[in-house]
């Protein structure tokens, strides 16, 4: 079948980076996003839910999955603008962080708080992938997608996208879009995000006085290198759990009983609390069960230290969902997907 694959009873232990052992009941990858109509109609397709997957680094596979995993494989890059802000349009199968590099080799400013970030361009703005004070929501100038409910291609500009904080009305609406394309736009020059979590100590260590994109790109690198663990070692899908917002006076009452807590106040009053502090200050930073585990390293990491399943992992958040809660009255909520949890 031109322009896609279709497998049956697929293994996708392969194609989720906390290594769990899980099948598909199909699975189709996508070389050619004009394909998605045909390849959607079919009757075994449309008979069950839809799962939309880029290299699946966002995503915990608590169980095998009744229906259609649609893997996007579709490559291409263009520049339909090129001026002070140059406009780029990114087939959804390209990999973030190549994109990302691209656009530093070629001056492009912007998304160097993003680099290395595992998944696929498709996957950005469906969780709205931030890092380091940025978010790509402030990047991306509309999404085209295939609209499974009303049958056509539908192009959503940033408003219509509904970004939030890890979230989007694609995210809201799980099975509803296939993301083919995402256009950022992007300039040639911007205000550097130095302020959040190390950077300008690193650029110091680094011998940078005057930062460029590519500086911070290295600086970003040399942070995330160090402090998360490696998919490629430790099966994980980086960052499990949200850092949760709570109103302003639970805030206050929380640092106030616990000085040491690392929180952010916001523009709107409330406060962002540091997920990590709160899951290492209940126990849990290091603590495994069976080949489940939270990193030692980074306690927002869920880790598959070898053969855990889908199950044991969920399991495990949960429990350390549950810890947080009883400790300090706050519900941690994860970050990435979460299929087939029972």
């Amino acid at each position: 079948m031109g322009g896609y694959a279709l497998i049956e009873d697929a293994p996708l232990l392969h194609r989720n980076t906390l290594r769990v052992a899980a099948r598909a009941k199909l699975l189709a990858e996508v070389r050619d996003a004009a394909k998605l109509p045909e390849l959607l109609d079919f009757p075994a397709v449309r008979a069950g839910p839809l799962l939309v997957l880029g290299e699946g680094s966002n995503l915990l596979l608590a169980g095998d999955f009744d229906g259609t995993v649609v893997a996007m494989a579709t490559r291409g890059v263009q520049v339909e603008q090129d001026g002070d802000v140059a406009r780029i349009a990114v087939a959804a199968g390209e990999r973030w962080d190549d994109f990302v590099r691209w656009t530093l080799g070629r001056g492009y400013a912007g998304l160097e708080n993003l680099i290395l970030i595992p998944g696929t361009v498709g996957a950005a703005p469906i969780q709205n992938i931030g890092a380091y004070g940025t978010e790509v929501a402030e990047f991306v100038e509309s999404v085209e997608a295939w609209d499974v409910r009303e049958r056509r291609v539908v192009s959503l500009d940033n408003a219509a996208c509904a970004f939030a904080y890890r979230d989007s009305a694609f995210k809201r609406a799980p099975g509803r879009y296939v993301v083919t394309a995402v256009r950022f736009a992007l300039p040639r020059a911007r205000g550097l995000r130095l302020d959040y979590a190390g950077i300008r100590e690193e650029l110091a260590r680094m011998g940078v006085d005057r930062p460029a994109p590519f500086h911070v790109a290295e600086a970003v690198v040399h942070l995330r290198t160090r402090k998360l663990p490696d998919p490629a070692v430790i099966g994980n899908a980086g960052s499990f759990f949200k850092n949760p917002v709570v109103p302003a006076a639970q805030g206050e009452a929380l640092k106030q009983a616990h000085p040491g807590l690392v929180a952010w106040p916001g523009a709107d009053g409330r406060w962002k609390l540091s997920a990590a502090w709160l899951i290492e200050a209940a126990g849990f930073k290091g603590h495994r069960e069976g080949d489940a585990g939270i990193s030692n390293r980074h306690a927002l990491v869920l880790v598959n230290h070898g053969r855990a399943s889908g199950a044991e992992l969920w399991a495990l958040a949960q429990a350390v969902i549950a810890g947080v809660e009883a400790k300090f009255g706050v519900r941690l909520e994860p970050e990435p997907v979460v299929v087939g949890a029972r």
